[in-house]
């Protein structure tokens, strides 16, 4: 009984891990929190039912997917994102198919340190004017300066928490900001908790079942947006998979084989679209609790699955996280992007890659100024392909056809 109950609570910090990013996404993309959750939960079990059980991962909404999400939302509907979100996942099983057949040894030939740095920096920055839009989403200068204080509360107590937080608060930085930003726009009268008040206590709102029931529409200009984007992903994929063998002690590339855990990312994603939901991703924020825990049971993840579904159906937990204020989950983009953006510069810092050669200083500038300068660029009137994915290609292009030394 007691281990049952330690499993438990080591099954909620794992959800709480991977709470605050997960419902984040939606949030920024128009979509429903409810069905991100479902969706974690739902593609974990089936990632480990593909991968033998063996590997301790929980997916999560991923990031690297937020702009082309949002866009194709506003301008197409859920329809045309259902079908650009799981051709991402097709993209991910023709790639595990390719890794099966070929190896992994020409991952690193395609995707180097000079491809995947400034990839990662690239997706941080993009983000940046979409967090400072969520805090300033209002032209009355009252409301405007409220919401600006709720976002300067929130990240002082990620920081204070991060920092000064003994090592259980650690974990949590995230949620603990949003709560504590909750509050102050609770008292400066930024929430309304009438949809609390009138959602049922357990099941989906109807907006939601609408969401999950509306079926996927043809959308090459939906699938050109999103698709290429799990060559990005992909790389994250890899590199979370092989920190997790690293904290377990145990291969995982090798076994179940980096081939496997690709199509279980891939089937996950392709659940999530047909859902309704983000793209799925594998979470480093549930290897930092592996890490501080030693407790590398894959029981524990599937049991953390279970809970996430089931707090997706909760009507009033549901309306809780529509109640949110975008004030505050602006105010944990600024924090959670800039920590994106971040990480490539470690991966710039780990490759020491040498600028004073011209050959790596022009492909950096060239992803950066594409990445940045390009919005979307249409390649016919169906077809558009975002300036992140046209980066990412002439990154990869270039890395494999100019000579090493220029």
């Amino acid at each position: 009984m007691k281990q049952n109950a330690k499993n438990a609570l080591l099954a909620f910090q794992h959800v709480f891990a991977m709470f605050g990013a997960t419902v984040l996404v939606p949030f920024l993309t128009g979509l429903d929190p409810s069905v991100a959750l479902l969706s974690a939960g739902l593609g974990t079990l089936l990632f480990h039912w593909l991968t033998g059980g063996v590997v301790p991962v929980f997916l999560g909404s991923s990031f690297a997917f937020i702009g082309g999400t949002a866009w194709v939302l506003q301008t197409e509907g859920i329809g045309s994102l259902k079908t650009g979100i799981m051709a991402a996942g097709l993209v991910y099983v023709a790639v595990a198919w390719l890794v099966k057949k070929l190896g992994t040894a020409w991952v690193d030939k395609v995707f180097p340190p000079m491809v995947v740095a400034p990839m990662i920096l690239l997706i941080g920055l993009r983000l940046a004017p979409v967090a400072i839009g969520m805090i300033q989403n209002t032209q009355d200068a009252s409301s405007q300066s409220a919401q600006i204080l709720v976002a300067i509360v929130v990240v002082l107590s990620i920081l204070l928490v991060s920092v000064l937080g003994g090592s259980f608060f650690r974990l949590f930085p995230i949620l603990i900001g949003m709560f504590v930003g909750y509050t102050t726009a609770y008292f400066l009268g930024l929430i309304d908790l009438t949809g609390i008040a009138n959602a049922d206590w357990f099941g989906f709102s109807t907006e939601t079942w609408q969401n999950i029931i509306t079926p996927p529409t043809w959308s090459l200009r939906s699938i050109s947006l999103l698709a290429p984007i799990s060559l990005v992903v992909f790389v994250e994929h890899l590199g979370d998979i092989k920190t997790n063998s690293e904290v377990v002690g145990k291969d995982f590339v090798k076994t179940p084989g980096l081939h496997r855990t690709l199509l279980g990312d891939g089937l996950a994603t392709l659940l999530a679209g047909f859902l309704g939901a983000p793209a799925n991703t594998t979470y480093g924020e549930n290897t930092g609790v592996l890490a501080v825990t030693k407790n590398y049971n894959p029981a524990i993840l599937r049991l953390a699955a279970i809970f996430a579904i089931f707090l997706s159906m909760l009507g009033k937990f549901s309306a809780l996280l529509q109640s949110i204020p975008s004030c505050v989950m602006g105010g944990v983009s600024l924090v959670l992007f800039g920590m994106i953006a971040s990480i490539g510069l470690r991966i710039f810092q780990q490759a020491q890659i040498d600028f004073s050669h011209s050959r790596n200083l022009l492909i950096v500038s060239l992803i950066f100024t594409l990445g940045l300068g390009i919005d979307q660029i249409a390649i016919s009137p169906t077809v558009q392909v975002s300036g992140l994915t046209l980066s990412v290609l002439v990154g990869i292009f270039l890395n494999l056809v100019l000579p090493k030394k220029i």
